[in-house]
């Protein structure tokens, strides 16, 4: 049985290793597994249909909580592998209509690093692949949005990242990623969408498209990220005027996200971490601003 013990690894810049996600510039250290949970409170009371911003006196505030259970490993120096499995509910703050809660989809994703070289005497140039994969674990209906706590799709995705770091700490990354998404069954023979009618309960879902850049500093303990998101569907209509969403709508959005993480020097909770997100523009999707906070442990093998 191999050794463990629970605590940042020796050196404090190579804890934030751990501190990776697929669209970063970063990896776990090898035989490194840091597991936590974050917790995210999103809520907004206008959104876009379609091109035209709204409020709705039948939502209100809109509120989506999410408690994610995380997990990131290192199985070399060159691949990482991450998991994911949030808990998410939802509650609006005027009219009738009740939230929905439960768990959503398992996420599974693998991040390798295809190089990386010095670049001129200022710091480093990597380049990364990565593929993600989701599925649904419950029988969650997606044909109720925005109260919905998923789309229900099983899908896929590939994404390419080239990050700098220099050796004054700071750095820069570039991200995108293409999502395939499979049809949903609705518990309905028909629907309306994009001025058709559809006679049946199957739902082709269009395509993703989602970039974006990240900049911050990192060095000791501490990790600041601020990053830039745009994503982009490849199809679908818009909501129609004075109707619910539907499940494949374009929806598009550009988000500005910022977060800081520190380790601390105890065993019980090396890492904290705090962030918010703020949608600055968007088609069919909230004008939200999302307060996240999570805990980890790292566990060196």
């Amino acid at each position: 049985m191999p050794s463990w013990k629970i605590g940042p690894t020796t050196s404090p810049k190579s804890f934030w290793t751990t501190a990776s996600s697929l669209n970063d510039g970063f990896l776990m250290s090898k035989k490194v597994l840091t597991t936590g949970v974050v917790y995210s409170h999103e809520s907004w009371d206008e959104y876009w249909e379609g091109s035209r911003k709204r409020s709705n006196e039948n939502i209100g505030t809109l509120t989506t909580h999410t408690m994610m259970l995380a997990g990131h490993y290192g199985v070399t120096d060159r691949l990482s592998v991450i998991a994911m499995l949030p808990y998410v509910w939802t509650h609006s703050s005027q009219g009738t209509l009740h939230g929905m809660r439960g768990v959503q989809d398992l996420s599974l994703a693998a991040k390798y690093r295809l190089l990386a070289t010095p670049f001129t005497e200022r710091g480093t140039v990597s380049a990364f692949v990565g593929g993600a994969a989701g599925v649904p674990l419950t029988d969650y209906t997606p044909d109720f949005l925005p109260l919905s706590i998923g789309s229900a799709s099983r899908r896929f995705s590939g994404r390419f990242t080239v990050a700098f770091e220099s050796h004054a700490s700071w750095f820069i990354s570039g991200s995108a990623a293409h999502t395939w998404r499979n049809k949903v069954t609705l518990d309905r023979p028909s629907y309306y969408t994009d001025g058709q009618l559809y006679l049946t309960d199957e739902v082709w879902m269009p395509r993703v498209l989602d970039y974006g850049v990240s900049a911050g500093y990192r060095k000791g303990r501490l990790y600041i990220p601020v990053s830039l998101t745009e994503q982009r569907t490849l199809g679908g209509g818009d909501i129609r005027r004075q109707d619910m969403p539907f499940v494949s709508n374009r929806m598009n959005f550009t988000k500005v996200d910022a977060f800081v993480m520190y380790a601390l020097n105890i065993p019980k909770v090396p890492a904290v971490r705090f962030g918010a997100t703020h949608t600055v523009s968007g088609r069919n999707v909230g004008q939200s601003t999302t307060i996240t906070g999570g805990l980890f442990h790292t566990f060196n093998f």
